[in-house]
């Protein structure tokens, strides 16, 4: 279970820290190539939306590796599933159909939640 958790939650995290750090320190003009979806966002929320990314990474990581409160990794995992429901609404109701990405990212975040809900 241990390596199952690991070879889902490490490119996850991964992805999710470079997504957060962009979101939190870019400006609009600098996002807009990546993420067409800022203009209808107020800036504030996208920062949010990277500070939770750089948590939710952090959560991911950080529990199992040092064996305290692993339930945070489940929460994590949880959240990501939650923020990519989230991200696919957005992207559907601004018309743009390029939802692939979060799509996986969903699924990645979902297949994380069990092993780091069983114990790993």
């Amino acid at each position: 279970m241990t390596i199952a958790y690991w070879f889902l939650a490490t490119p996850l995290a991964a992805f999710y820290l470079y997504a957060g750090a962009l979101k939190a320190t870019r400006d609009r003009d600098r996002l807009r190539p990546m993420m067409a979806w800022v203009d209808r966002v107020p800036l504030p929320a996208v920062r949010a939306l990277g500070v939770a990314e750089l948590l939710g990474a952090a959560g991911l990581l950080l529990p199992p590796a040092v064996g305290v409160a692993p339930g945070l990794a489940v929460a994590a995992a949880v959240g990501f599933v939650l923020l990519q429901t989230g991200a696919i609404a957005v992207h559907l109701t601004g018309g743009d159909r390029r939802v692939a990405l979060n799509a996986g990212l969903l699924a990645a975040a979902a297949a994380t939640v069990w092993p780091a809900a069983a114990g790993m």
